[in-house]
């Protein structure tokens, strides 16, 4: 058996279940195949003084067995905002001797970085200690934010010189890493995988009224029914969709995640006079989201950038279409009307297409199909296929 540590910043964790749960969902199905043996390194970022989220992740800063991956999280210090730079440097010597220990009791063949930045500057110091191969993965706005930084994209750059192979979620964001000076000839794609089970259409016809009951909130049966799934952050363009809603009388629009952006979403639609119409259901239960977008008329994110974003796939795998702008790999997704459509980015244009889907319902079974590719296990095959093709030179 083949062993891999992995180093990735985003991984589930107590105080942040949700956290790089799809990080933690690809390394899980590798491990269960039975030819790799995976170890992760989750570096948790703490202040010198750990107060509010910073004190539950501390606390949350637990080692454990967790779905057959070992699962170390060793602390380094941070520089809350202002620590960007130095960060690579910071986890490459917090955890050092930790991986350096772990090499000599077990060594690997191999090690991964499942974030460009800061993962893939720290993991190529660590690789040249240990003397290993390494891979660097690209997921979207590891490349897009920290490329933009002049400091960030010269240590991007160096990371991708010495590694053996990188990956890119998908194909227009291998083509943004060329446009940034990554070497293209190294970078494979390796596409996002889908929890089959969970995902799927749940079509009882109570639906809606179950959910609201769960959420609280009054939910029609018969009146539009849209969500957004992403961190409520400027980038993922919230603000877009509450705009739409002035056009589409009675519709109302569940808006999945947290972040910075919310008070100013919340009195965008104060201001609106949509508060009844636009509901904040934070970081939701990942049992609870699959019914959230079955009981939805469209799935709709438009975002300024991403990679090929999970919320799209696991939208369609539930028989919601989508209605998300050309960022990333929408068009490698989005092959046909089924699958919904790719809009500009302003409430006109996704006004208009959620009227079209309402008008023209596109049956469910032709939604799902679209998504038949995606699946944790394919993900994991592709995956373990790869590193065997890193070490074979």
């Amino acid at each position: 058996m083949k062993r891999v540590l992995s180093l990735s910043t985003l991984y589930p964790n107590s105080a942040n279940p949700r956290f790089g749960a799809f990080v933690a969902r690809s390394l899980e199905a590798l491990a269960a195949r039975g030819d790799w043996d995976v170890t992760v390194i989750n570096p948790i970022g703490t202040p010198p003084l750990a107060l509010g989220k910073y004190a539950a992740l501390k606390h949350a800063a637990v080692d454990g067995m967790e779905g057959r991956v070992r699962v170390l999280r060793p602390t380094f210090p941070l520089i809350p905002k202002f620590g960007g730079r130095f960060n690579p440097a910071l986890i490459a010597h917090s955890v050092g001797s930790l991986a350096a220990k772990l090499h000599a009791e077990r060594p690997f063949d191999l090690l991964d970085a499942q974030f460009f930045y800061p993962d893939g500057p720290a993991v190529a110091r660590l690789a040249r200690s240990l003397a290993l191969p390494f891979s660097i993965k690209a997921r979207g706005a590891d490349i897009h934010y920290w490329g933009s930084k002049p400091w960030g994209l010269r240590q991007m750059r160096d990371a991708a010189s010495d590694a053996t192979g990188l990956l890119a979620v998908c194909g227009a964001l291998a083509e943004d890493m060329a446009a940034l000076g990554l070497p293209r000839d190294k970078i494979a794609l390796h596409y996002t995988g889908l929890d089959r089970n969970r995902f799927r259409p749940l079509d009882h016809p109570m639906l809606r009224r179950r959910l609201g009951e769960q959420l609280g909130i009054a939910l029609s049966d018969k009146a539009p029914l849209l969500a957004t799934v992403g961190a409520l952050i400027p980038r993922k363009g919230q603000e877009f969709v509450i705009r739409a809603l002035a056009v589409l009388p009675g519709a109302q629009l569940l808006l999945v995640g947290k972040g910075e952006d919310e008070a100013r979403l919340r009195q965008m639609a104060r201001d609106m006079g949509l508060e009844r119409q636009v509901h904040f259901l934070g970081s939701l239960d990942h049992d609870l989201l699959p019914l959230v977008l079955s009981a939805a008329d469209a799935m709709v994110l438009p975002s300024a950038s991403e990679g090929l974003a999970n919320a799209w796939v696991e939208a369609l795998a539930c028989g919601t279409p989508l209605v998300i702008t050309d960022a990333g790999g929408a068009r490698e997704l989005v092959t046909s009307p089924d699958a919904g459509m790719i809009v500009e980015r302003n409430s006109d244009a996704i006004a208009a297409a959620i009227r079209t889907l309402l008008d023209n319902p596109i049956p469910r079974e032709r939604v799902v199909a679209t998504a038949a590719r995606f699946s944790w296990e394919a993900n994991a095959a592709a995956l373990a296929e790869y590193y065997e093709r890193l070490l074979q030179g």
